[in-house]
């Protein structure tokens, strides 16, 4: 059983602001994986306040999550989610957005620091390790200047011309989760 984790804001206030790459990388595999596999739709699981998707690729189940916890209480989700079905860490991919990565750049990494991440950070913290896999969606703009506040930067939307950059970082990110998946 592998859990996939996407970091964000939950509410319309949030949809599309640069802070819920996470959400929105998850919601392409869960688009991508409905066209060959079996895949339950969203539903929002007061238990582990996130919203919970179930697949299943060939003989391995995926729960995909995105926590309605607001990013800095990610862990809470992750925890639970993590102790109620006994994932292990290294079954564990959470996928969201970076600043410190250009926009369009993909990185995956395995057992990382948070690099002040505070969603990341929150995971770290309540488990108590951080060995587990992450694929950093880049959202820093080519003008560093934007980024001056970084609190208002994560959460404005892209703009208009950046958004091909983000369908592609996107794109690479669902690629990611599906190697995670098979291997």
């Amino acid at each position: 059983m592998k859990l996939i984790i996407g970091l964000g804001n939950p509410g319309k206030k949030y949809e599309k602001t640069r802070h819920n790459a996470g959400f929105m990388a998850v919601d392409g595999l869960w688009r991508k994986l409905k066209e060959t596999n079996a895949v339950a739709d969203w539903e929002l699981s007061k238990k582990f306040n996130a919203e919970i998707a179930e697949a299943q690729v060939g003989m391995e189940k995926i729960i995909l999550v995105k926590p309605m916890t607001f990013m800095n209480d990610s862990g809470q989700t992750a925890q639970m989610i993590r102790s109620y079905y006994q994932i292990e860490m290294t079954d564990l991919l959470v996928v969201h957005d970076d600043k410190d990565l250009p926009l369009g750049v993909i990185k995956t990494q395995t057992d990382r620091g948070h690099a002040g991440h505070n969603g990341v950070r929150s995971i770290v913290d309540l488990s108590g390790t951080q060995n587990f896999s992450r694929v950093r969606v880049g959202i820093a703009p080519s003008n560093p200047e934007k980024m001056a506040d970084v609190s208002a930067f994560v959460l404005h939307k892209f703009g208009l011309f950046e958004k091909k950059d983000l369908q592609k970082a996107l794109a690479e990110a669902v690629a990611q989760m599906i190697k995670f998946i098979e291997k």
